[in-house]
């Protein structure tokens, strides 16, 4: 489905900070059929547009320092990231970096929740995020883990109006009437020093040939496929690159 708009709030972008760009850049276009374009100015960095069908669909960059882990960052539109950023603090985030300017598309921020779950706040500028969701090989979902649920309930509540209803054990996020996410207490099934944490579930047409082309590719799948035990419960798995950063892929379940 084409983007045309984002509501605030809600999910706009997701991003991959990484080791090794090139083995990223050819890893992710072989799996979901990307093209990748990196930015030749040097300011950049080396960021790289991921796009489906010639719209935006994701990025990666290299790693801002050597100790940072690999992992994919989510990024929540916005109407004043100064605003935003100031409210998270008040309700027990951290600011890491920001607000700052990114060139002429947008204004930025990183935070982390009061459980310590890393996301980002995002002013559009000339660039909205993505602009294309919700079909194979789009960005779909997020879902995040954390061993305080009530605590990030309220403050995701609080700060960006996020809509919660509880589903088995798993706490759905949405705005306007549209699902965009769940959060999920993190149980034994975690090591204790797994942190809180968002990550991207993309949309897969065939859940186990997604999970078996990631092993192909030489990453892993540390969860699934499996279907979720819930009424109209997707097929799901939980997978990660060889330069590591878990991400996911499901595949909705029919409702007619």
């Amino acid at each position: 489905m084409k983007v045309t708009d984002i509501v605030p709030g809600s999910p706009c972008w997701t991003q991959l900070g990484t080791s090794d760009l090139d083995a990223s850049k050819r890893f992710y276009s072989e799996l979901f059929g990307w093209t990748a374009e990196t930015d030749p100015r040097p300011e950049v960095g080396g960021y790289t547009m991921f796009s489906l069908d010639g719209s935006p669909a994701a990025a990666v960059a290299p790693l801002m320092n050597p100790q940072q882990p690999v992992a994919w960052q989510i990024s929540i539109a916005v109407p004043d990231v100064d605003e935003a950023a100031a409210a998270a603090q008040k309700a027990g985030a951290r600011l890491w970096m920001g607000p700052m300017d990114v060139l002429d598309i947008g204004r930025w921020a990183l935070l982390s929740d009061p459980s310590g779950a890393a996301y980002s706040l995002w002013q559009a500028g000339t660039f909205k995020g993505f602009g294309v969701m919700d079909e194979p090989n789009a960005f779909g979902w997020i879902d995040g883990g954390t061993r305080d649920v009530p605590t990030s309930v309220k403050f995701y509540q609080d700060t960006l109006g996020w809509e919660v209803t509880a589903a088995e054990g798993y706490q759905m996020m949405s705005l306007g009437g549209r699902m965009f996410g769940g959060l999920m207490e993190m149980g034994d099934i975690f090591p204790p020093e797994a942190p809180a944490h968002w990550n991207p579930f993309f949309v897969s047409a065939d859940v186990d040939a997604t999970a078996a082309k990631v092993r192909a590719l030489g990453g892993s799948v540390p969860h699934g496929p499996e279907d979720v035990q819930m009424e109209n419960g997707p097929r799901i798995a939980v997978l990660q690159a060889p330069q590591g950063g878990v991400f996911g892929v499901f595949k909705p379940a029919r409702t007619s």
